[in-house]
């Protein structure tokens, strides 16, 4: 049973852990890393047409910063269905403004899903096949539907999602009750996590009725929902800024989980490059003209395929040439790069750079 879908694409994230090649005018969801000709956005809408049955059906919230430039990816996609934050609240006011607008335009009973734009996904067939099954659980019963993934390592960048009880078998995939969220643990604790083999990385990605959330956002979340549904997306700039995973995932009991059949990974940072392109013939991955003398492990990357970069005697770095800047980190600190950027964002000299 094929159940329609309202996905909506949540487009509005700077990834500042790509920079420098993600700066204000040209976020992370517009870049293409992996070898394709399509950027991450594009990527997503493409995954995400055949659920909604066309573009009149396909939903993105976005910043007024990039606005232009989602209509400029997605020219096919309607106006309307382009929600416009006037400044960036997290997820939490991004899922409840939609939510209320879809409902508004179908109906309570409507099924809408939200899903990150700067995602990788490889296998469109299981992914087709995982979401129906999330829709027939958000349909058949109160459910707010996340999508988990299982740990290949133990990373420290994701949230992980402990499986509880099963509650059934949704398109022959098992579902069961989610027991907690564990927000980015220490590296102990993933161990522990992995090893245990009973919970999944939490993707980002959720199911649900549009009854189902906005009911459950009034009770946990009312200081997000109620301000815009009495006020509309004006009042945005005074709403908390809250993910949904902090704002209802953590509190709410009507939390179930789907554990993904395909391979996933939310490309967090520079070393996402090196999962997605590694290959066993060559010691580095190599986004650029790069000539090396004892180097490995190393990920380069350039904009500028004219410029040769030469690298002797280095291990386990990140090396990024873009434009009129070059960044050289260390593999195990490329989370870091955001503090860079808070940096660079307080003097006025680096404004160029951002």
């Amino acid at each position: 049973m094929t159940i329609s879908l309202f996905p909506v694409i949540l487009a509005g994230g700077k990834g500042e852990r790509f920079w420098p090649l993600s700066r204000s005018g040209r976020p992370k969801q517009f870049l293409s890393l992996d070898g394709s000709s399509r950027s991450f956005l594009q990527a997503t809408a493409d995954r995400l047409l055949p659920l909604a049955d066309g573009w009149e059906n396909l939903w993105v919230i976005t910043s007024s910063e990039i606005a232009q430039g989602v209509q400029e990816q997605l020219p096919e996609l309607p106006s309307s269905n382009l929600l416009i934050e006037s400044q960036g609240r997290d997820t939490a006011p991004a899922v409840a403004w939609a939510s209320l607008e879809i409902k508004k335009r179908y109906g309570e009973e409507a099924i809408i899903g939200f899903f990150p734009a700067d995602h990788w996904i490889a296998d469109h067939k299981a992914f087709t096949h995982t979401l129906n099954a999330a829709c027939q659980l958000a349909a058949s019963k109160a459910a707010i539907v996340t999508l988990g993934s299982k740990p290949t390592f133990p990373s420290t960048a994701y949230g992980y999602i402990e499986l509880g009880e099963k509650i059934g078998t949704f398109n022959d995939l098992p579902a069961y009750h989610v027991n907690r969220f564990t927000e980015k643990p220490d590296p102990q604790t993933a161990e522990s996590f992995v090893s245990v083999g009973q919970f999944n990385w939490n993707t980002g990605m959720f199911v649900f009725r549009a009854s189902t959330i906005i009911q459950e956002l009034y009770i946990h979340a009312p200081e997000i929902i109620q301000p815009i549904a009495q006020n509309g997306p004006g009042i945005y700039p005074q709403l908390p800024k809250k993910s949904i995973d902090y704002a209802l995932m953590e509190k709410t009991h009507l939390a179930y989980v789907l554990p993904a059949e395909f391979d996933w990974d939310d490309l967090g940072d520079w070393n996402a490059v090196e999962r997605l392109l590694k290959t066993e013939d060559n010691p580095n991955v190599e986004l650029a003209t790069h000539v090396g003398l004892d180097t490995q492990g190393t990920i380069v990357y350039s904009s500028n395929q004219e410029e040769v970069i030469v690298t002797i005697g280095l291990e386990d770095l990140v090396i990024v040439r873009d434009r009129n800047v070059t960044l050289i980190v260390k593999k195990d600190r490329t989370q870091e790069i955001k503090q860079i950027v808070n940096t660079l964002k307080s003097d006025p000299r680096f404004s160029s750079l951002l």
